[in-house]
């Protein structure tokens, strides 16, 4: 059993993210393990950039509302206790609902030898971000 000593939180980089996001790393998985975990919190209205990941990524809402955008122009809507999955490659971005903070796990696999575990794109648009928002496929 190991404990493991916490990292200070860190300020979501303008380059990748719309608004103010804080995330602290949970977990990042040592040799054999590739699993990545980080707690991110965003401000309301707050939103990645589009980015897709190698090997996929998880998230799993654990307060507010995170929206989840896809390319083809849906916007999910997802509450506390849910997760959802983007596959491996998919372009997508993710954030919070204008009224209030979300905080969600993110949970991804990289191995830091692979060119780079997450591909960062531009930025959400206002009318992406505002797109008709749908609960489940």
């Amino acid at each position: 059993m190991e404990f493991i000593t916490p990292v200070p939180t860190g300020k979501g980089p303008a380059g990748q993210f719309t608004g103010d996001v804080w995330y602290d790393v949970i977990y990042a998985g040592k040799e054999p393990s590739r699993v990545r975990t980080n707690m991110v919190r965003f401000s309301p209205g707050a939103r990645t950039f589009w980015h897709r990941h190698v090997l996929g990524q998880t998230l799993h809402v654990v307060s507010g509302v995170a929206l989840v955008g896809t390319r083809d122009g849906v916007v999910f809507a997802a509450h506390p206790g849910e997760t959802v999955t983007c596959p491996a490659g998919e372009e997508h971005w993710h954030g919070a609902a204008e009224e209030r903070f979300m905080e969600h796990l993110a949970i991804w696999e990289g191995d830091g030898s692979r060119a780079p575990e997450t591909t960062w794109l531009e930025e959400v648009t206002d009318v992406q971000y505002h797109a008709p928002r749908t609960r489940r496929s």
